[in-house]
């Protein structure tokens, strides 16, 4: 969900709700103007991120791959364009209504025919150790009630020797850019997204403050590491505005199939 960054974290007694019955809720009414609003308010560049994404990871042949909290399942949409036909693309989700534009969004006769959309919360995800050769999440993970956890079941159902990837938005250290950018995202977006919604506006106040409580940087690069991932690292892009991380489970891919 296009969002950012305040210029200053919420003290505890200001922590923002992240319950699962308030977070579906909240997705649920913007669900229909999902995509466009992040189109628009970030300018297109949610486009281009999730791009760079894909374009890191290392994917191979008769692995499936799972990209949780997947919402519409544009991350999954352009990783089933990249993976080999025999890799089956799985996108995860807890709120059905978002699910149900993303199954809209399959078109008959490319890759995205074979996505499987799911309902399922990524604290308890319905699979088997040890299943998919990639587990990504794009702009999801900070919505999630409890990072740790998450992270946890990301890294569960992950092969040995596999690739986990969080796209997510961060906080941009540049003077300048950082206190323009945390006024747009307090003062400016969340006018926008309700007068364009006509939701909740709640919603689009949720957006910066979940994002100034989230950790970024190597505070969510030692998240990675603690949830038993190995060779963590980050990547910032467009001047810190979200950052790509990336990290392997411990273990050796199944040869089968590997180029």
């Amino acid at each position: 969900m296009t969002d950012a960054a305040p210029t200053k974290s919420a003290t505890p007694g200001d922590r923002v709700d992240k319950s699962n019955p308030r977070v579906r809720e909240m997705f649920r009414q913007i669900a229909p103007h999902y995509d466009k609003m992040n189109h628009l308010l970030s300018l297109n560049v949610d486009k281009y991120w999730r791009s760079q994404a894909v374009r890191r990871l290392r994917i191979f042949p008769n692995h499936p791959i799972l990209d949780t909290c997947t919402g519409t399942g544009d991350l999954a949409i352009a990783i089933s364009a990249k993976a080999d036909p025999t890799v089956d693309v799985v996108g995860s989700d807890f709120c059905h209504a978002m699910l149900e534009i993303a199954r809209d969004k399959r078109d008959p006769g490319k890759p995205s025919s074979r996505i499987s959309f799911l309902e399922a919360d990524s604290q308890t995800l319905p699979f088997a150790d040890d299943t998919f050769q990639c587990v990504t999440v794009a702009f999801g993970l900070r919505n999630v009630a409890d990072t740790d956890r998450g992270l946890l079941e990301m890294t569960r159902v992950c092969l040995p020797g596999g690739q986990l990837m969080v796209l997510e938005f961060s906080q941009p250290r540049m003077i300048g850019l950082k206190q323009a950018y945390g006024f747009y995202f307090r003062n400016v977006l969340p006018r926008i997204g309700q007068w364009f919604a006509r939701n909740d506006k709640s919603a689009y106040e949720y957006l910066p403050e979940s994002v100034g409580q989230f950790p970024d940087g190597q505070a969510m690069a030692d998240r990675m590491t603690a949830a038993g991932l190995i060779d963590v690292r980050f990547t910032p892009l467009t001047f810190g505005v979200a950052t790509i991380y990336e990290g392997t489970k411990p273990g050796i891919l199944p040869s089968q199939g590997l180029a």
